[in-house]
């Protein structure tokens, strides 16, 4: 199935409850107030639109359209008569998004294949196409919007090895077979001029790759155009042939892998797409924003204010007013009515309680909601435990729920991981033309935590008395990130240094122990 060939709605819409989740998350994700303040104030609700009563439709009251919305503290409408929208947003879901992408990607896994130019070649692709900086990116879209793809491409104008780019789960259409991405469309608008909308669309299917563009408006994907009448797509025009394709050089499988960032999916049951980490907790994190905001408020409302009778006013001239100077020291005998009850008229000090414990109290609460229910602890977060020192054990038991969470991920990203050295590879042999290997890689993921050097210190220190453990095997254990060259070059500069009799690792040769009735 090549690219569509007559004008159809677009986005498809059997995907518009994933567009409707995409929004509410990205909206949390980018932190904006005015696209919270659009997204649920046009009757965007986690669960609307997936069910067939028309719960989604909007409700009328005097003012305009609100409904549902109003339950939502970013639905509400700023009060009449106030001048400008005093509420705040606290990010704490870009939070979420970024630290679970330092957990799984902070120290990142290393890819092995058995052929020693393949890992020499995947190594130098990894290394200058900065695929550790790609993949912190990747983890922290994909738990914001439930998934990302990962995709591989090459421009030989400007670089002479594979590259890879990402793409939020909200830019693709995908199709599914048997729980594996079958074939996936991608669109992007290019333009849009006088209600005109140009996009973009490419589709990746087994072997193939195929470019479109259309012009349409903003609800339908219009017709197909040639691919030179836009700038944007006009190179492609040059390599594609008369299907409007062109060979990917992995015949093995598609350019792009999905990786979901946890599932089931808790609203589109049965879908293979992703949940997002805020999936569940979108009323928290809106409670956790009316918290804050009610604890500005409190500071405004509490700022100090001093009353004075009018009398002590200095009048600055007809039709200027009048002001009070606060430093004044000396006031005249002022001849005015007694206050009631007696007594001389007094300069008033007016200062309304702040409830910072309760504000804060309540916002910690909710926060620690909040964690717990995106699948972390607050220790990530550096809410609690700082200043002590711990180990790594202490570590991972205070943080139990986070590496629960990072392990579950683990299990998507290494597939992905082993396909995208395949992927890599295939490419680098059919377009580069370097002699390579396709072979999938086996992963290796770090522990997570840097291990306390004074613990580990110990432990080789008794290995070492006890005898149990060769030079090679503490050193490794010192430096677990070290290949095989770096480990005997350490060895031999230890042996070098204290002059021990340690055999050198390039030359160890069998020992042949001779039989008991050999002469």
């Amino acid at each position: 199935m090549a690219l569509p060939e007559h004008d159809q709605e677009w986005p498809p819409p059997y995907t518009r409850a994933e567009q409707r989740l995409y929004r509410q998350w990205g909206a949390w994700y980018s932190g904006d107030p005015d696209v919270l303040g659009q997204v649920y104030g046009s009757g965007v609700t986690p669960g609307m639109g997936l069910d067939l009563k028309g719960w989604d439709r909007p409700l009328q009251y005097a003012g305009g359209t609100i409904g549902r919305v109003a339950r939502w503290f970013w639905g509400a409408p700023t009060p009449a008569g106030q001048s400008r929208s005093t509420k705040i947003h606290v990010p704490v879901a870009a939070d979420i998004a970024a630290t679970s992408a330092d957990l799984l990607f902070s120290e990142p896994p290393t890819l092995r294949v058995s052929g020693k130019k393949g890992q020499a070649r995947l190594e130098k692709v990894l290394a200058e196409g900065g695929v550790n900086g790609i993949l912190l990116e990747a983890a922290e879209l994909g738990a914001a919007y439930g998934g990302v793809y990962l995709r591989v491409g090459w421009d030989t104008t400007m670089h002479d090895y594979p590259v890879i780019d990402i793409l939020p789960a909200d830019t693709g259409v995908p199709e599914f077979h048997s729980g594996r991405l079958k074939a996936v469309t991608f669109w992007k608008i290019v333009a849009e001029d006088n209600k005109v909308v140009w996009r973009h669309l490419e589709r990746h299917e087994q072997g193939r790759v195929f470019h479109g563009l259309y012009q349409g408006d903003n609800e339908r994907l219009g017709m197909a155009v040639p691919l030179g009448d836009h700038p944007a797509t006009a190179h492609f025009a040059e390599i594609v042939d008369a299907d409007g394709g062109f060979d990917s050089g992995f015949d093995k499988g598609l350019l792009v892998h999905y990786i979901p960032n946890m599932r089931p999916h808790r609203t589109l049951r049965g879908s293979q797409l992703g949940r997002s980490d805020y999936a569940g907790v979108e009323p928290l994190m809106d409670a956790l924003d009316e918290t804050y905001t009610s604890w500005m408020r409190d500071l405004r409302l509490g700022k100090s204010r001093i009353i004075v009778p009018e009398v002590y006013l200095a009048n600055t001239g007809r039709g200027r007013g009048s002001t009070w100077d606060p430093d004044r020291e000396i006031y005249s005998g002022l001849g005015m009515l007694p206050k009631p009850g007696g007594g001389d008229p007094m300069i008033t000090l007016s200062q309304f309680e702040i409830r910072v414990a309760e504000h804060q109290q309540t916002a910690k609460n909710l926060l620690a909601q909040i964690l717990r229910g995106a699948g972390y602890s607050v220790q990530s977060f550096g809410e609690a435990g700082e200043g002590a020192a711990v180990t790594a054990t202490e570590i991972h038991s205070r943080e139990r729920k986070s590496y629960t969470t990072r392990g579950r991920k683990i299990g998507y990203w290494t597939p992905a991981l082993s396909w995208l050295s395949e992927c890599l590879l295939a490419v680098d042999h059919a377009v580069f033309g370097t002699k390579v290997v396709s072979e999938r890689a086996q992963i290796e993921w770090p522990d997570g935590v840097m291990p306390d050097p004074e613990s580990l210190s110990r432990t080789v220190e008794m290995l070492e008395r006890a005898g149990a453990a060769s030079l090679e095997t503490k050193v490794r254990m010192i430096h677990p990130e070290w290949d095989d060259p770096q480990v005997k070059a350490e060895i031999a500069r230890i042996r070098d240094e204290k002059g021990l009799n340690v055999p050198d690792p390039d030359r160890i040769t069998e020992t042949v122990v001779p039989a008991a009735d050999d002469d």
